[in-house]
């Protein structure tokens, strides 16, 4: 159970909403029977879980530049 309470620490507001629209476009998806769309669902659903996207890893980053 501290696992969980450690991984869910780690989590921002910003997070929880991606998580959640994720799945409303699941539940749209198949709702409306639209594979594809669920299917982006799943996708973004899985991005929040895994702390994926740009920024996860640092790579949004600008490099400094040394002013002289």
């Amino acid at each position: 159970m501290d696992r969980v309470r450690i991984y869910l620490a780690q989590w921002s507001i910003m997070r929880f909403l991606r998580l959640i629209m994720g799945i409303i476009i699941i539940i749209q998806g198949l709702k409306s029977e639209m594979w594809l769309i669920a299917g982006l669902g799943i996708f973004f659903t899985i991005m929040p879980l895994l702390n994926m996207g740009c920024s996860a890893n640092g790579n949004c980053e600008v490099p400094s530049r040394n002013r002289r």
